[in-house]
């Protein structure tokens, strides 16, 4: 049986290479294409992950099982040249969330065929999410809850994980900041405190010898806290590395385990690298990469617009909001405020809900058309200058084409870069 190369992540920051590892969590295509690229030449393995949103037994809002999402995340691998023995799969907040309105005995029971399908396609990085109430119970539990319920979904991943292949490694916590981001701005935020992070980790060792699952527990790798970062729909919190030095210290109490800092988008690359050599050394990003890639489609559909007018019927910015429009369940309970506030809000926050969108037929249509526009097409500098100048200085070098999809792809490569770097420090 091969090793799960995140076993021993503990270990990296004591001997020579990364010291830690991004975890790309989305499902699209062409930030997953980008992040293998990026990837593609350093030493590090490409962690992806699948929330229980996006992904599950009923097809999440992507409309893919596990089994589903790794096709996909190995064709895409297909395409681009990068090696399947360097990917690593992993499902996110994997617990009862998607049905917490149900009772806790269904919804539990939901949450134990979603992680049994996640462990037997294979995925190898499993973070364990009991943390939220279900319909009667408070809105946060406990941590000895929390811990009993986790443990019991481990125990239905190892008995579903394919036997012989490489056993999955588990991250727990009960700190677990909301999937996507804080819902309005943000001021400041509490830290996890040493303590509770050293019993959470105590609590979830004893709850997971009650259920037999010793063996399980020796594979947790990763702890979920809150460091200190965040970002609301306008604003981020950076990482301040003195206001963390405490929580950090701790982990000398947790030999095996380092943390898993959700939220870590939109931080600068000093701050993930700061974020990294303090001990958080899983560094999740999602809504910042699809923010990114949603910023270059804009840029490119302005692009359009200037060289060919009245081609198309609208423009992707018109296409997007119509779709948004017709389906406002995954912004409308997020954004407040006027209404030219909330149209500002779908298009342009940091908790990037458009990201629901564009899967749908109207928006891929509409980027699909976009692409279809500029195929083929070198695109002016001055133009490039104009609504993608992040990238300009790389295109005015001759190291980046002009070209449509080769500008989408660099600038979320831009992005992935920073946690590359911060883990390859």
């Amino acid at each position: 049986m091969t090793d799960n190369p995140l076993k021993s992540i503990a270990e990296w920051r004591d001997r020579p290479g990364p010291s830690g590892i991004p975890s790309i969590c989305t499902a699209h295509p062409m930030a997953i294409e980008a992040a293998m690229r990026c990837t593609a030449p350093t030493p590090l393995p490409l962690l992806i992950e699948a929330t229980c949103n996006q992904v599950n037994q009923d097809g999440g809002y992507t409309g893919m099982t596990p089994a589903d999402f790794r096709r996909f995340v190995e064709e895409i691998a297909a395409r681009t040249g990068f090696p399947l023995e360097r990917l690593i799969l992993g499902g996110d907040h994997l617990g009862p969330n998607p049905w917490k309105s149900l009772p806790a005995d269904q919804a539990m029971a939901k949450a134990e065929v979603m992680i049994r399908a996640f462990a037997a396609a294979g995925f190898t990085k499993l973070h364990l999410d009991c943390s939220m109430g279900c319909a009667g119970e408070p809105v946060a539990l406990d941590d000895a809850q929390t811990a009993a319920r986790a443990a019991r979904l481990a125990a239905a991943a190892e008995e579903a994980r394919p036997q012989g292949g490489i056993a999955p490694v588990y991250v727990i916590g009960t700190e677990v900041p909301i999937p996507g981001g804080a819902m309005e701005e943000i001021e400041g935020l509490e830290l996890t405190s040493p303590g509770a992070a050293l019993a959470t980790f105590q609590v979830h060792c004893r709850a997971f010898a009650d259920a037999g699952q010793q063996d399980a527990f020796t594979r947790v790798v990763g702890l979920v806290v809150q460091p200190g970062v965040e970002f609301g729909n306008h604003n981020v919190i950076d990482y301040d590395p003195a206001a963390a030095r405490d929580l950090s210290a701790v982990l000398a109490q947790m030999p095996g385990v380092v943390f898993e800092a959700h939220s870590t988008d939109y931080q600068t690359r000093g701050a993930l690298t700061a974020l990294v050599r303090d001990g958080f050394a899983i560094l999740k990003v999602g809504p910042g990469l699809t923010f990114v890639l949603r910023e270059a489609l804009y840029g490119l559909d302005a692009i359009a617009e200037e060289l060919f007018p009245g081609r198309r019927q609208r423009s992707l910015r018109q296409a997007t909001e119509a779709v948004m429009l017709e389906a406002p369940g995954n912004w409308d309970r997020y954004y407040h405020g006027p209404e030219a506030e909330r149209a500002l809000q779908r298009h342009f926050s940091y908790s990037d809900r458009i990201r629901y969108y564009w899967p749908q037929p109207g928006a891929e249509r509409a980027v699909d058309e976009l692409f279809a526009l500029l195929d083929g097409v070198e695109l002016p500098e001055t133009l490039i200058a104009q609504y993608l100048g992040g990238l300009y200085p790389e295109v005015r070098a001759g190291r980046l084409p002009p070209r449509a999809r080769d500008l989408a792809l660099a600038a979320v490569e831009r992005l992935a870069q920073d946690y590359v770097a911060a883990c390859c420090s």
